[in-house]
């Protein structure tokens, strides 16, 4: 392992932490590991721009949410602190700040199981960017991941740890091809109170699995580009809930068993997962909605497919009852650990055959 301060003697950013022999490393240095998000263009991405703008221009405008984004490396710093730089803030009135332009930081402990520390929480009137300091109070190597927000845009991020501490890389995920989840606003993160409780990051937790999100706020409707460009992508297993952006049934019955199909087609064995909307008590129009995208997987089955799995969205939202959204749609953080917990455990037994 190196000392820290051998990778970059010239590297300096300006920091107001007013912590003595603090040193901060742009997390595209090694021995740094950025997942769920790339750089193009000057700022951090889920989907490439021109792979976004393909699809529509609502996807264009969400693509470089930093959703799923994570950065993974090991150190014995005594702290770790953030210097994040935004691209765009997202802000909304039924979602906290922590949620929607936080971070938040994970180490693992000695069972090796990955533990929440500290949230990263930009003042309110946050433009440009803003720091945060995460104290652990002793000199201990652990290893560390820090989420990035989920409805903001990242153009930099750095790490500060003590110019004495030494890193490494981060260990590999033991499943390594990431679990790819495609949706609406609930799939992208909102409204959680902090990153690393929606349900793919507890869900990567877990199971220990990398994983891309791509949710698109109000913008998955379920378009064959948006399958054209998944069904290219490296993954352990699709999982897919556009239900709640379709803006009609017919809509939802013209797309859904297709975009499946353009999945299928190009990954035979890939496990696919499809989900109705994570509503406790449906209505007529979400459970008609949700006999079409069980229509799908049906259908599926009939033709012999043994790699297809449905999720019925009452079942999603089982462990939180009728109280698991900030507003009789969008998860609050009970709701996002039921999803999680169903959704885990089927992906659990996937993983396991």
């Amino acid at each position: 392992m190196k000392n820290i301060s051998e990778i970059d003697a010239n590297f300096k950013i300006e920091t107001s932490l007013n912590v003595k022999g603090i040193r901060f490393f742009d997390i595209q240095s090694a021995p740094f590991k950025v997942y769920g998000v790339f750089k193009e263009g000057g700022v951090y991405r889920r989907m490439p721009e021109k792979a976004a703008a393909g699809v529509s221009g609502g996807v264009l405008a969400l693509h470089a949410n930093n959703a799923g984004g994570r950065v993974r490396f090991k150190t014995d710093s005594p702290y770790v602190a953030v210097k994040a730089v935004y691209a765009g803030v997202g802000k909304m009135a039924h979602f906290a700040i922590s949620g929607s332009a936080g971070l938040d930081l994970y180490f693992t402990d000695n069972d090796g199981k990955e533990v929440y520390k500290s949230t990263f929480i930009p003042p309110f009137d946050v433009k440009e960017g803003f720091e945060g300091i995460a104290d652990f109070g002793c000199k201990k190597m652990r290893q560390i991941t820090v989420n990035m927000p989920t409805y903001s845009t990242l153009k930099e991020l750095y790490i500060g740890l003590d110019e004495n501490s030494v890193t490494a890389p981060a260990d590999d995920y033991k499943i390594k091809k990431p679990i790819v989840y495609y949706g609406s606003s609930i799939t992208q993160g909102g409204c959680v109170s902090r990153p690393g409780n929606t349900y793919q990051a507890r869900i990567s937790r877990r199971l220990n699995a990398d994983y891309i999100n791509l949710g698109f706020s109000g913008n998955a409707r379920g378009e064959d580009s948006m399958a054209d460009y998944i069904k290219d992508l490296e993954m352990s297993a699709f999982v897919y809930d556009y239900d709640h952006n379709a803006p009609s049934a017919e809509h939802l019955l013209n797309t859904h068993e297709r975009f499946f199909k353009r999945i299928r087609e190009k990954n035979p064995a890939l496990p696919v997962v499809m989900m109705s909307a994570p509503v406790f008590l449906p209505d007529d129009n979400w459970s008609i909605r949700r006999e079409i995208i069980k229509g799908t997987y049906n259908n599926a089955v009939s033709a012999g497919d043994k790699n297809v799995y449905f999720i019925d969205g009452r079942e999603l939202m089982a462990a939180a009852g009728n109280d698991g959204t900030v507003d009789n749609c969008h998860p609050n953080d009970l709701g996002f650990y039921s999803m999680a917990e169903k959704l885990g455990g089927v992906l659990e037994k996937v993983f396991a055959e």
